[in-house]
């Protein structure tokens, strides 16, 4: 017997053209960063850093091929990250392939044009957004973290039920679960912040007017570290949030990322 369904109004406008163009901004922004990343594939701690000092971490190639070192640890990594074969056959060493990249081909300041100019659209996206998000109390009503819900029981009952392939409260499917509030919270309030902050932190003229940047991160090599890892979460959770979107149901989830309105199980067939 097929299950019965309702719809419901789960995604306000604000929200919905955040997403839509965050989605745009971060992948152009992970690209064209991957791209900066290839001038020097490698990453130190404190306020200097270059070919000769000792990288926490390393994309490279060798003689063995391509591969990723963290710290004294390498992982061969070769065809895809280090060495990997261009466009026209030949075999090139870059920390990131093509693909990968914005521009395709090695062009440092292109890229850094492409970097700035959605650095922007992120930084003032975000910000219009939070105004909003007060105005509409959309951080109130579906972000706020209560006591129950941060309870190790209850946080692994959300997780089994995520195994489970089972994504929305009985009692309020229009509610977002704990998990959801806090890769949301983390996203919006410490990723994006963090990868904006230390990004200005790596401009010599930021530096110039906002000195205490440099003494907040340590100084302008930890910061790109730091920004470096903020993004590489910013990319897990992208993946993550694919992958749930494909077993949840994709046209659903899109239609509601489109519309604000989600196809949810009906209130009768609720235990």
């Amino acid at each position: 017997m097929a299950r019965r369904t309702e719809l419901i109004y789960r995604h306000k406008l604000a929200t919905r053209i955040w997403h839509w163009l965050n989605a745009l901004t971060i992948v152009v922004l992970l690209m064209s960063g991957a791209m900066i990343f290839n001038a020097h594939p490698r990453l130190y701690w404190g306020q200097y850093g270059a070919n000769f000092d000792r990288p926490w971490l390393q994309i490279s190639a060798d003689a063995r091929g391509g591969y990723l070192k963290v710290g004294d640890r390498r992982f061969e990594t070769d065809g895809v990250l280090g060495r990997f074969k261009a466009k026209d056959g030949s075999l090139r060493n870059n920390a990131f392939p093509y693909w990968a990249t914005i521009p395709s081909n090695y062009d440092l300041a292109h890229a850094r044009r492409w970097h700035l100019a959605f650095a922007l659209l992120l930084g003032f996206g975000l910000l219009g957004f939070m105004l909003v998000s007060l105005f509409n109390r959309h951080f109130r009503k579906d972000l706020t973290l209560r006591r129950a819900e941060i309870a190790p029981a209850h946080v692994w009952h959300d997780v089994v039920e995520h195994l489970k392939l089972r994504f929305h409260n009985a009692e309020d499917p229009g509610a977002f679960n704990i998990l959801q509030k806090l890769s949301y919270i983390g996203v919006i309030f410490v990723l994006i912040p963090l990868v904006i902050f230390t990004g200005l932190t790596m401009s010599p003229g930021m530096d110039a007017a906002w000195g205490w940047l440099l003494d907040l991160f340590g100084g302008r090599q930890s910061a790109r570290s730091i920004h470096f890892i903020a993004a590489a979460l910013l990319l897990l959770f992208i993946v993550v949030h694919l992958v749930l979107v494909l077993l949840s149901g994709p046209i659903n989830g899109v239609r509601g990322m489109v519309t604000g309105w989600l196809r949810v199980p009906a209130k009768e067939e609720r235990p």
